[in-house]
């Protein structure tokens, strides 16, 4: 038989297993001092016994906790603990969108503290902006995703379509460039297509690629791209020791409808 108490400042279980003969077991558990005790009667302890209060601790911490996270959420109880786990689930998503202009157009720029250097002993990311409609937001990142840990931002529309940004060690294609890097450096904007442009859709650009423009702004140069099927716009630009891939796509439909909206998010996007 067992019996489970559960009150405000302890939580006490007593198991008392059928008698079996010459040897009778009785364990208890408190966690009201923290301690857990195994007592055997006629001179014999048995590993058993010592097995299943070590078990009783384990489960009267998850006990503990899940009623510490009840009382938070259900009782409205301020606690402590709760605060740390909400921290956690913002980790390297700081925002960091404006307020909607007249058009209803939002800029978006890296914060400073957002986390996420890419690999010891890199340098903070350079910060980067670009404009979206209102209704974009922000989604989480999975390691899945094409470009991988490298992905460092995403946005997303369930009506206009979707962008990400991968920010890539220029060292992966130049050992040359000192931390001083600009696209220049890195290639031709045929070179640079058709080598980063696989890692941006998945697959090979050759045949895709319907545009090419180059851009200056502020001393820096920008490569852009507009690929057909799967489409795509894709800004690139170096700064720093890292390379930046902007890219903006959707569903056909959405290419469509929406091929103004995208081809302004696109044309947006500045490192800064």
């Amino acid at each position: 038989m067992r019996t489970a108490l559960l009150t405000s400042g302890s939580f006490c279980w007593t198991y008392q297993p059928q008698a079996v003969p010459s040897q009778s077991l009785v364990v208890q558990s408190s966690l009201e001092h923290g301690t857990c005790r195994t007592k055997a009667e006629n001179g014999l302890v048995d590993e058993e016994a010592e097995n299943f209060s070590g078990i009783l601790k384990r489960r009267s911490v998850l006990l503990s906790a899940g009623v510490s996270l009840f009382s938070s959420a259900v009782l409205g109880f301020p606690r402590e603990g709760l605060a740390v786990v909400k921290q956690g689930l913002l980790a390297g998503r700081i925002p960091g969108l404006s307020e909607p202009d007249e058009q209803g157009w939002r800029t978006y720029r890296r914060p400073d503290e957002k986390s996420g250097g890419h690999g010891v002993g890199w340098s903070p990311i350079i910060p980067y902006l670009f404009s979206v409609p209102q209704d974009w937001e922000e989604v989480p990142v999975s390691i899945a995703d094409l470009g991988g840990t490298e992905i460092d931002l995403r946005f997303g529309s369930s009506k206009e379509g979707r962008l990400s940004v991968i920010v890539a060690p220029v060292l992966r294609f130049a050992d040359n460039l000192d931390g001083d890097a600009t696209i220049e450096k890195i290639g031709r904007p045929e070179t640079v297509i058709n080598a980063f442009g696989p890692e941006v859709i998945g697959e090979n650009v050759e045949g895709k690629v319907m545009s090419i423009n180059v851009v200056r702004d502020s001393g820096r140069t920008y490569y852009q791209y507009e690929l057909e099927p799967p489409h795509a716009l894709i800004t690139a630009t170096a700064a720093g020791n890292r390379l930046y891939l902007f890219n903006v796509t959707g569903s056909g439909l959405q290419w469509k409808r929406h091929y103004k909206d995208l081809k302004k998010i696109a044309n947006s996007f500045r490192v800064v």
